[in-house]
């Protein structure tokens, strides 16, 4: 009960730095230095979206790819029912278009930040991260970068996931602490890019509790109360995205007409209350 009241401590708005940060005080052309990073980690950069593309291919092309990726969270119990390609595919499009960017958009606009510049300099900072909105298709520092880089609606998601590699969670910590005390590689473009500037403060102490009790509550961003419950509920957690995913079209035909006539969240398909999505 005590960590759980930490956490609730962690996750709420009073709990969080008044102190600006590096985004929303230094000039634009620092910022696009900062995330940009030396010359020589370019290379690297466009390397990793090369691999990020080609593991994509190999997943979805060959017929048991995405099998064995599935198969990794169903023995860790994050998946009950695999969604199918097709299904894949739909529901990483909803997740985008129905929660990922309007709860970014609607986040950026409170704290006064351009969403547009935001994106360009994530792109900047780490490119591969931003080709996969599901986390199947990168590799594990990919995964740990991306939840770095930005303040999550909720980092639950990306944790689970970190949590079928064998030292994901350990890495999670370690670079995050790492990012903390200044000595991470990309500190200076994390930091340059990541909206709050106790975030990672925050995320590591999450993490940790997590790790003891993965029942804690999510450390859940501020403005998603409210407007965002629904779409919390039903992308926030891995289990929970894809039951979501696995309720949608299974075939080509189907799919193309989702995407093409449903403009809204279809609430027919949320995670209903009292579903658990942290196991």
């Amino acid at each position: 009960m005590m960590q759980a009241t930490t956490m609730m401590a962690l996750g709420s708005d009073d709990s969080r730095s008044t102190t600006p940060s590096a985004r929303t005080t230094r000039p634009a052309r620092e910022l696009l230095r900062a995330a940009l990073g030396p010359a020589r980690g370019w290379p690297d950069k466009v390397a990793k979206v090369g691999r990020t593309l080609a593991a994509w291919g190999r997943t979805m092309g060959d017929r048991r790819g995405l099998e064995r990726r599935l198969e990794v969270l169903a023995r860790a119990g994050l998946i009950e029912r695999a969604p199918t390609r097709v299904q894949l595919v739909v529901g990483s499009v909803d997740m985008l278009r129905f929660w990922i960017s309007p709860a970014a958009a609607d986040y950026y606009a409170q704290q006064g930040i351009s969403f547009a510049f935001h994106q360009v300099l994530r792109v900047l900072d780490d490119p591969a991260a931003m080709l996969d909105p599901v986390g199947f298709f990168v590799d594990r520092d990919a995964v740990i970068g991306h939840l770095l880089q930005v303040v999550h609606a909720n980092p639950i998601y990306d944790v689970q996931l970190l949590s079928t590699y064998e030292d994901g969670l350990d890495e999670l910590e370690r670079q995050t602490a790492a990012v903390i005390a200044g000595t991470h590689p990309r500190a200076k473009a994390i930091n340059a890019i990541v909206e709050e500037p106790d975030y990672h403060a925050r995320l590591l102490a999450f993490v940790r509790a997590y790790r003891a009790d993965p029942t804690v509550p999510p450390m859940v961003r501020s403005n998603i109360s409210g407007r965002f419950d629904v779409l919390e509920r039903t992308f926030g957690t891995l289990p929970a995205a894809m039951r979501y995913f696995s309720r949608l079209p299974s075939d080509v035909v189907g799919a193309a007409r989702h995407l093409v006539t449903v403009k809204a969240f279809p609430e027919e398909l949320a995670e209903p209350l009292g579903q658990t999505g942290t196991h």
